[in-house]
């Protein structure tokens, strides 16, 4: 598959050409997407909301992100574990996130997985960038929506009881959060994204 092409942004730069699908998408892209994190939380809740994404577009879910937050405790994956039955009921009237009662109880489910998980390896940085991509082995950006590396993490997941984790939505997070430098060649963000990870410190 040929290399996806850019789209000249609102400074004249040329972008990954998904940006040019909704007027926030650029500063999404050029602040947040493909650029290496490390924070237990942020981790948490990008892959929350990969799993509300799935059969919606991203764009939804990055207009009600705040919503989220405010709903999911901040994605604090220790205080959502403890999240009940009353809660779901709440959260199922708040018209402020998506109301799916399967994806609001993986959430809570999944919180519990990872409050194991970090208690298990240390933090959750330690176990996701397991999976880092390794480059010289990569499809061309933007060309696939699963990869070995995604559909890998995703069976472990699974394994250890976590919901909404397929291949592809763990692919998406891995996009996200710096795993794997998925920005189209000739984007502006693009070098920023890779010097960023070359001053990352990999969790070990």
């Amino acid at each position: 598959m040929d290399a996806p092409s850019t789209v000249i942004g609102t400074d004249g730069q040329p972008r990954c050409r998904w940006c040019a699908a909704a007027p926030e998408f650029e500063a999404y892209h050029d602040s947040e997407w493909g650029f290496p994190v490390d924070d237990d939380v942020r981790l948490f809740e990008k892959l929350c909301l990969e799993g509300f994404q799935s059969g919606l577009s991203w764009r939804t879910i990055l207009a009600k992100r705040e919503n989220f937050r405010r709903a999911f405790a901040g994605f604090d994956f220790h205080r959502v574990a403890r999240f009940d039955g009353n809660k779901v009921d709440s959260l199922l009237q708040d018209a402020g996130i998506v109301r799916h009662r399967g994806k609001i109880e993986a959430v809570i489910h999944n919180a519990g997985r990872a409050v194991d998980l970090q208690a298990e390896c240390g933090s959750l940085a330690r176990y996701f960038w397991r999976f880092e991509a390794d480059p010289l082995r990569a499809a061309a950006p933007q060309s696939v929506s699963i990869s070995p590396e995604s559909t890998a993490l995703s069976k472990d997941l699974k394994r250890r009881g976590w919901k909404f984790v397929g291949p592809t939505t763990v692919y998406a997070f891995m996009q996200a959060m710096g795993l794997v430098n998925d920005h189209a060649p000739g984007c502006v963000v693009a070098t920023n994204a890779a010097r960023a990870r070359s001053r990352f410190q990999v969790p070990r």
